[in-house]
């Protein structure tokens, strides 16, 4: 079990919020242009937009002296890891885009996908690998505050709401496989190829289900470059290297905390259109019931019961 990491967990809170506040630009994205050309086109630039980083850190590091050129087997491995989490991340992405264009809504698609929080330990106890006792309470409320947040009204099953179900277990694969397959290669040429992968795995299907145009991208221009350039190239990355130092079910967690900074974003966007809308007694009930299964999963609230045990006996 990995050690909690400050580091880890503040890449994976600025992960989740840029998550977040992208929402809107994706769901503008869509009234703009097709599914399969909106994910090709967001991940052409989430590659795109890291080859610099690359480039300079490789340069940075052979100036500092601290530069080890990656033997061919790391190499070799860097590849074959960034096309399987290419293909994963495509796969669940693409799910997503047609579950909300087959009518199921923003809220209920956040609630349903955010669900990967229970399944990622799931699949971890698959692998044998060990959850906290106390991650199951963690878990459990930051299902209840996702319903809270998210969804308003009844839950009624929507003819999306399948694949967008589809789309939460291909997520929490893609977090597990990031935990089990990403330790010891570079995360940033992990997260490039993986772009890579997915932009041309989107772009056969556009070409070949979709009639893309110019005019379409030149109208979605900014929706291409939030998704793309924040929530692809950043936000991703900060994910794999986030995840390089916190356990995969605290990620899962964190990461699920894109709900939260969504109703937040949509609220200050409000604001500055000058047409505030403050939350709701229940969206605040969810922000502090996912805060505190936050906070509660990095308190040593083991150790803690095993002490008074002891003294009892």
């Amino acid at each position: 079990m990995k050690k909690p990491s400050v580091i880890g967990m503040v890449m994976l809170l600025v992960c989740s919020f840029i998550w977040g506040t992208s929402f809107v630009a994706q769901s503008e994205g869509m009234k703009l242009m097709e599914p399969f050309t909106f994910q090709a086109v967001r991940s052409l630039l989430g590659g795109t937009v890291l080859i610099p980083f690359i480039v300079v850190s490789d340069i940075v590091k052979k100036r500092n002296g601290s530069y080890t050129k990656p033997s061919k087997r790391v190499r070799r491995r860097t590849l074959f890891v960034g096309m399987g989490c290419g293909v994963i991340l495509c796969v669940a992405s693409c799910l997503q885009q047609f579950g909300m264009a087959m009518g199921t809504d923003g809220g209920k698609a956040g609630f349903i996908t955010a669900l990967y929080i229970l399944i990622v330990p799931l699949l971890g106890l698959l692998l044998r690998k060990k959850v906290r006792p106390v991650m199951w309470g963690c878990i459990a409320l930051g299902i209840v505050g996702l319903y809270l947040l998210c969804i308003h009204g009844g839950f009624t099953v929507e003819a999306g709401d399948g694949r967008v179900m589809i789309c939460a277990v291909i997520f929490a694969v893609h977090i597990v496989a990031i935990d089990i397959f990403v330790p010891g290669l570079d995360g940033v040429k992990v997260s490039c190829i993986q772009f890579f992968t997915s932009a041309v795995l989107s772009g056969i299907c556009m070409f070949i289900f979709e009639s893309p145009s110019w005019e379409q991208l030149k109208g979605g221009w900014f929706s291409l470059f939030y998704a793309g350039v924040m929530s692809c190239g950043i936000a991703y990355t900060l994910q794999i290297l986030g995840q390089q130092r916190t356990e995969p079910t605290v990620a899962s967690l964190l990461m699920s905390f894109e709900s939260v900074f969504a109703v937040l974003g949509t609220i200050g966007f409000s604001f500055i259109m000058g047409e505030p809308q403050l939350p709701t007694a229940r969206e605040w009930a969810g922000c502090a019931l996912m805060f505190s299964a936050i906070i509660l999963s990095q308190l040593p609230l083991e150790k803690f019961f095993a002490k008074r045990k002891a003294r009892r006996t």
